[in-house]
């Protein structure tokens, strides 16, 4: 790595730099993903995501020289972290997504944060305090805003569909704690890398069982190439960079960024749905921002001492 580019990815903005890109591409894999699933299975398309972006990592990995065995005492927090982050978290949300509402599911997700900080706090991988706390409630208030509905609003309608979304923040939100000493210890690359494959032993025979009567020779150009951006960008690349950024600050850190995914997604709404963008929305944003730049605040010293402590990837 040029010098360059290691000062720029030892920066104490970098980490969040990155995560600022993975809420983005992750507001495009809803948008683009649709696309597929006018065609395919819910279940295939986790299969091709997973699959895909497990080869892409695969082949990242052993050109850079980062891809290495997990010692096998590392295994079963490596399984748990496959599972938690990747199986269920993709089953559960493509399943709850087809059973209840973008905005339902959008408000949900917002649960991710508090779930990381409570399983941080039991496995003593994160601390609460009064700051974390405030920007919490102030960034969850802008997404309730910026969505125009509260949880009491939830349709009985859609009430199974919530609790697969629901599920999913918890899986989640448990993979961002727990995976942190993995990643810190094999770095991001690899890690991630291993996660995708081990999710694949799940998710590629459901895939093919739940299109094993689809005739593929039907399926557009463009849904292979939509299917092909969801593999590479909001899966292989957005992956990537939240583990990279996650061996880099506190897991609470990491999940709070769930709070720009909506705001990314009502800003691309318009671009593509031409749908306007209000005062409403232009207010949620502020408080969003401000919330997340309360919890994500830390020492500029102390930032710089835990980057140069750990390896630059």
């Amino acid at each position: 790595m040029s010098s360059a580019k290691r000062s720029i990815a030892s920066s104490p903005a970098a980490p969040h730099l990155a995560l600022i890109s993975v809420q983005l591409l992750f507001a495009t894999w809803p948008i683009v993903g649709k696309l597929a699933l006018r065609v395919l299975p819910a279940l295939t398309l986790v299969g091709f995501r997973v699959a895909g972006a497990a080869l892409v990592l695969l082949v990242l990995a052993r050109a850079t020289g980062r891809f290495r065995l997990i010692a096998r005492k590392d295994w079963p927090l490596l399984i748990v972290s496959s599972v938690l982050g990747l199986i269920l978290n993709q089953w559960l949300f493509v399943t709850g997504l087809s059973l209840t509402t973008a905005i339902n599911s959008t408000l949900i997700c917002t649960t991710i944060p508090i779930s990381t900080l409570l399983i941080g706090l039991i496995f003593g991988t994160d601390r609460i305090a009064w700051r974390r706390t405030l920007g919490i409630v102030l960034a969850m208030a802008g997404v309730i805003l910026l969505i125009g509905r509260g949880p009491q609003e939830l349709s009985s309608a859609t009430r199974t569909g919530d609790l697969f979304i629901v599920a999913n923040s918890l899986c989640y939100g448990a993979y961002i704690a727990i995976s942190k000493d993995l990643v810190r210890r094999y770095s991001a690359l690899n890690v991630i890398t291993w996660v995708f494959i081990v999710g694949t032993i799940a998710t590629i025979p459901v895939g093919a069982i739940s299109i094993a009567r689809m005739p593929l020779r039907e399926v557009s150009i463009g849904v292979w190439l939509a299917v092909a951006y969801v593999i590479l960008m909001p899966t292989a690349v957005a992956y990537f960079l939240n583990a990279w950024a996650l061996a880099r600050v506190p897991p609470s850190t990491v999940a709070v960024y769930i709070y720009l995914q909506p705001l990314f997604a009502f800003a691309l709404a318009p671009l593509v749905l031409g749908e306007p963008l209000g005062a409403r929305a232009i207010v949620s944003s502020l408080m969003i921002f401000v919330g997340v730049v309360i919890v994500t605040r830390r020492r500029r010293a102390k930032m710089i001492d835990e980057s140069q402590a750990l390896e630059t990837i």
